[in-house]
């Protein structure tokens, strides 16, 4: 009873921080609240018994990626004002994208997973899925090392290229270049006059 509380508790929480993230203005806060909601999807990974993957979100997303979400956001100085004409110009096509990906996350769901003998009368009945049955009875570090460095080894370094190439373009964004020409001293050219190349 109390895991289930807990459970709900923070799905909710992932849910309100992941709405957040894309509907306040101002984008420190909205990397605050991606933080959150790294944090809440830990949480739920830990009552879900799957330590790794929870470990893994909480070093990767929040030590790592959120820092340097906000790190790049503090650099680049945006402004809010210039994002509130985005939003509501980008709006109706934002609102197809994701209602998009909400029906093939639902079409995927119900139809991959099987009904749960255990839970009949319960509303997520069909949320059940025998994971030992597919994965052989190994233990979770061994399947998540097979997966990623043996089928998924190409988008596991493309993946990490993609990230490189993101921290060098926000450091180039960054720079100002000055295109005045500074006036410098060549002293060796000063040192090295004799008296035949002075004008008198």
């Amino acid at each position: 009873m109390v895991l289930n509380l807990l459970f709900y508790f923070f799905s909710s929480i992932l849910l309100l921080s992941s709405l957040m993230v894309i509907t306040v203005q101002n984008s420190i806060y909205s990397v605050l609240f991606l933080v959150l909601s790294f944090i809440s999807a830990t949480t739920l990974l830990f009552l879900l018994e799957c330590e790794f993957l929870a470990l893994l979100f909480l070093i990767i997303y929040v030590g790592a990626i959120a820092v340097l979400f906000l790190f790049v956001v503090m650099m680049l100085d945006i402004k809010a004002g210039n994002l509130t004409k985005d939003t509501v110009k980008y709006f109706p096509f934002g609102s197809f994208i994701g209602a998009v990906f909400l029906i093939e996350i639902l079409l995927i769901v119900f139809k991959n997973f099987e009904s749960n003998p255990y839970y009949q009368n319960s509303m997520f009945s069909n949320l059940y899925q025998n994971w030992y049955e597919k994965l052989d009875s190994l233990i979770e570090i061994e399947v998540i090392g097979q997966i990623v460095y043996t089928h998924y080894v190409l988008q596991f370094l493309i993946a990490g290229l993609i990230l490189f190439l993101a921290v060098i373009g926000a450091v180039i964004l960054t720079l100002k270049f000055s295109h005045k020409q500074s006036k410098n001293q060549i002293s060796f050219k000063q040192l090295s006059r004799t008296y035949k190349n002075v004008l008198i």
